[in-house]
């Protein structure tokens, strides 16, 4: 009779079909299961996913990232895969399906892009309410939110009317990426904004705060390309919800002063891994009064000096 092995038939596309399905009963984000999904087909044409996940081995994944530089994939990008896939061997390793890990590839810094200030004022003007339609007055306040609270596309779409508390200046994000409820503040511009657009947007408690014309929460391509059309017609080119995000995280440490402790709660950042990242790139106090303590600026000051005493 032949010897059942265990496992014997599970290949690495099987296994790691295993390891989405323990990620959903987790409660891991639909975006993030789809994304691991999308990576794990990118991987499969440097790895052959088909054979056994008890074959698997070191050299197997070393061929593989030279096979993704040799592709001419970026440097983030592999980053981004073996990030995936180290998810993907520690679930491994927790069901004692194999102990073979892999470390993260090497990504290059790369420094936010940002709104400038001259298209943060076309962007932040006021339409006329007397010509602009809702949806172009409803982007004008997302925009504003944006600049208020740096939160993402995502949860701007799951806000509902109950979670704006005008009275105490506080908006509540009950879907967030780390699935807690997360309090943010509203500055004052921010309240009367809303005060007015919830006047005119009405509906239930339980209906969604930025919606479409008919009432309907914002699908993910409505609301991209909605922002797309209106910062178009404002004459900027620049169209990513997401630079709002990065653009919001320099003004508030840079512009305005804050600290890494509270951004990192007001961007909802678990750790402050990511928030430092923010820090690095935007280094305030590196650039504050530098005039102070710059060879260039102390030479040419004394240079100036120099010549009014000397009558040039």
């Amino acid at each position: 009779m032949e010897k059942i092995e265990l496992f014997s038939g599970a290949t690495i596309k099987e296994t790691f079909n295993d390891f989405i399905l323990s990620r959903k009963t987790k409660g891991l984000a639909d975006k993030t299961l789809e994304s691991y999904q999308h990576q794990f087909k990118s991987v499969s044409k440097h790895l052959d996913i088909s054979m056994s996940i008890f074959a698997l081995q070191k050299t197997d994944l070393n061929e593989m990232i030279v096979s993704m530089r040799e592709s001419g994939l970026a440097s983030n990008t592999i980053n981004c895969y073996t990030r995936m896939l180290k998810s993907f061997f520690s679930w491994c390793n927790e069901e004692g399906i194999t102990d073979l890990n892999i470390k993260l590839y090497k990504c290059e810094e790369t420094i936010k892009e940002t709104y400038t200030d001259k298209e943060l004022e076309k962007l932040l003007k006021k339409p006329d309410m007397r010509k602009s339609d809702f949806g172009e007055y409803r982007n004008w306040v997302i925009i504003n939110f944006l600049m208020n609270s740096g939160s993402r596309a995502s949860t701007i779409r799951a806000i509902q009317n109950r979670d704006v508390d005008l009275e105490n200046g506080i908006v509540f994000y009950r879907h967030t990426k780390n699935k807690k409820v997360q309090a943010i503040p509203l500055c004052s511009a921010m309240i009367t904004i809303f005060r007015e657009y919830m006047r005119i947007r009405k509906g239930k408690e339980t209906d969604y705060l930025f919606c479409n014309q008919y009432g309907e929460q914002l699908s993910e391509s409505a609301l991209r390309q909605s922002i797309v059309r209106y910062n178009h017609k404002r004459g900027v080119q620049k169209t990513s919800i997401h630079l709002f995000r990065h653009t919001f995280a320099r003004k508030y440490l840079v512009d305005c002063g804050g600290d890494a402790f509270t951004l990192q709660k007001l961007l909802g950042h678990s750790t402050l891994k990511m928030t430092k990242h923010y820090c690095n790139i935007f280094d305030a106090d590196l650039t504050k009064n530098f005039d102070n303590f710059s060879p260039l600026a102390q030479i040419k000051s004394k240079s100036e000096r120099i010549k009014l005493n000397k009558g040039y």
